[in-house]
């Protein structure tokens, strides 16, 4: 497939980083003012005493640190610019926006079943004691009581299920182009980056659920990312 990125930041790509920045910048403003935005627009577990509907969709806007947001931002540039010049701005944002709610579904899904298996070691009394905990930020020092806090009491922020998205869409439409990898600095064609982004993704969320870092949100990203390409190429002659 051929394409023509612009020299100039497409409009969408454009206005999702400006809003990114804008939004990581009135955070930490706001934090200097005692108003916590990751409690009010962070991704929090439906049982969880914080959670919002709206959360599934400004999670994506938020970030934990400058290094968090830099990354996704420079990802955002680098891939998204490219998608959007063959997509189009309507289809483009579309595929962004469903890419990282679907990241959102998939960490929760997932989420909810590591919940249900602490939520059964743990009596109904401890969960009450424990919700009381958790709005406070503490937890009882075990592995249920421990997991049941973290799931009711952090936050999940970032754009890096919609950016995982991303880079399986790149990894799709332009599979055999070249990437060069910093670490070890080797070109490598981007559907076998994306092929081993994913296994590495997948290994770490299962070794890793206490993470701190999401690993089923970014899977979720690039799963819903496949079937949305899946389903254009199915149901339209060419892209636009």
């Amino acid at each position: 497939m051929n394409y023509r990125p612009s020299l100039n930041m497409p409009p969408v790509v454009k206005n999702l980083i400006l809003a990114n920045v804008l939004f990581f910048v009135v955070t930490m403003v706001m934090q200097q003012t005692g108003t916590d935005l990751y409690k009010i627009l962070g991704l929090y577990f439906p049982a969880s005493d914080n959670f919002r509907l709206h959360q599934m969709f400004t999670h994506m806007f938020m970030h934990g640190s400058l290094g968090h947001i830099f990354f996704n931002m420079f990802a955002l540039f680098m891939f998204g610019r490219v998608l959007e010049s063959v997509w189009g701005p309507r289809r483009f944002l579309i595929f962004y926006l469903v890419t990282g709610l679907g990241a959102a579904v998939l960490h929760t899904l997932v989420n909810y079943f590591e919940y249900q298996s602490a939520l059964a070691k743990i009596s109904p009394d401890q969960l009450v004691y424990l919700k009381e905990l958790a709005a406070q930020g503490k937890y009882i020092p075990n592995t249920a009581s421990e997991k049941l806090t973290m799931i009711l009491n952090t936050p999940t922020v970032g754009a890096s299920g919609a950016v995982f998205g991303i880079l399986l869409g790149f990894g799709m439409l332009f599979p055999n182009t070249e990437l060069m990898l910093l670490f070890p600095p080797i070109p490598i064609k981007a559907k076998y980056f994306v092929i081993g982004y994913g296994v590495l993704e997948l290994v770490l969320g299962i070794s890793q659920p206490g993470s701190n870092v999401a690993h089923f949100a970014h899977l979720g990203g690039m799963l819903f990312g496949y079937f949305m390409i899946k389903y254009w190429n199915k149901n339209s002659k060419r892209f636009y």
